[in-house]
């Protein structure tokens, strides 16, 4: 596999799924997974062979102790991971099912991670030789730490030279919880980046406009106006979800240079066991690819592979390998001896 560590930085959660298709509090049971939308990517890609590292903090607790053996059964190195004052983050999942939507409950205020600074990392020493930064918008919008935290991150990686890769993952409700400015703090976010996870409602957010096109064509409006906002951005991707039922999507994957694009044709997901984390699935088939050198159509359609593939699967992270891309692109449901 391509050579040098990837580093990703952010919180670790624990999510509780009521069992199968049932409300939250229907019966006394949670199923228990690990997961945060870094940690998923670092996953996926520790799943395609990279050398992937967790940067973060948790309380010193059975919660804590557990979320990084999850994580680094997984593959990922959580040497950086570290104790801090606070408590675990959670969320609550539902599963949806037919016309009844997936409903998700978070409690993660105060965790060790929201409470952690800039201060607490010593970006330079985390960063040294690294290949790859990856962020995500959750970051930022936990509060004023963690966002400071999140800005000195990308700041130290442009500074050493480290690409960035960004995923918007755009949370009104935990930036509207504080005296937050999203504009601002995501406009230099992304301006550090290398990478950009995010379609047009992302880009609309931070340039504050509006892109009057339909389909294909508004998008690469919003990704031209983005290469023109940001000049280190070298490429946007992103998926369109058309939602049938909870259980039926249909889903296409584009990726745009400053030079061209690839949009690819859209695929029907169907019996859809948890499509929590198909969003970070697609940034791990898309950094996949391009690590390896590969087109702009490779790109997108890796990232379609895994999203999709991510439907099919409990829990938070892709844990696919080069054999399953495969087989997904060639069509193979027969069992595979």
């Amino acid at each position: 596999m391509v050579q040098g560590r990837l580093v990703f930085f952010g919180e670790l959660l624990i999510r509780l799924t009521a069992p199968g298709n049932e409300l939250l509090m229907q019966s006394p049971s949670l199923s228990l997974h690990v997961g945060g939308a870094e940690a998923n990517v670092a996953i996926g890609l520790a799943h395609l062979g990279h050398d992937c590292a967790m940067v973060g903090k948790i309380p010193s607790n059975a919660l804590g102790r557990g979320a990084v053996a999850a994580v680094r059964g997984a593959g990922v190195d959580c040497t950086a991971v570290t104790l801090h004052p606070g408590r675990m983050g959670l969320y609550f999942l539902s599963v949806g099912a037919g016309l009844r939507a997936s409903e998700i409950v978070y409690d993660r205020a105060r965790s060790s991670f929201a409470e952690s600074g800039a201060e607490d990392y010593d970006f330079d020493r985390l960063l040294a030789g690294a290949r790859l930064l990856h962020l995500s918008g959750i970051t930022p919008a936990l509060g004023p730490r963690s966002a400071a935290a999140a800005l000195a991150a990308a700041r130290a990686a442009k500074r050493l030279g480290v690409p960035v890769s960004f995923d918007g993952n755009y949370r009104a409700m935990l930036w509207d919880a504080w005296d937050s400015d999203p504009r601002a703090i995501l406009s230099e976010l992304i301006g550090s980046a290398d990478i950009l996870f995010g379609n047009h409602r992302d880009l609309s957010l931070v340039l504050g406009r509006e892109f009057s096109g339909e389909g294909e064509d508004r998008r690469r409006e919003a990704a031209e106006a983005g290469f023109a906002a940001f000049p280190a951005l070298k490429l946007i991707a992103s998926t369109a979800r058309h939602i049938v039922t909870a259980d039926h999507h249909r889903i296409a994957a584009r990726v745009d240079l400053r030079g061209g694009a690839h949009q690819t044709a859209e695929v029907d997901v169907t019996g859809i066991v948890d499509r929590i984390g198909a969003g970070d699935a697609f940034a791990a088939g898309v950094l996949h690819a391009h690590l390896k050198g590969a087109d702009v159509k490779a790109m997108a359609e890796t990232g379609l592979a895994l999203t999709c593939l991510k439907h099919s699967l409990p829990g938070d992270a892709s844990r696919f390998g080069e054999a399953d891309i495969d087989a997904f692109h060639g069509g193979g449901l027969d069992v595979r001896r």
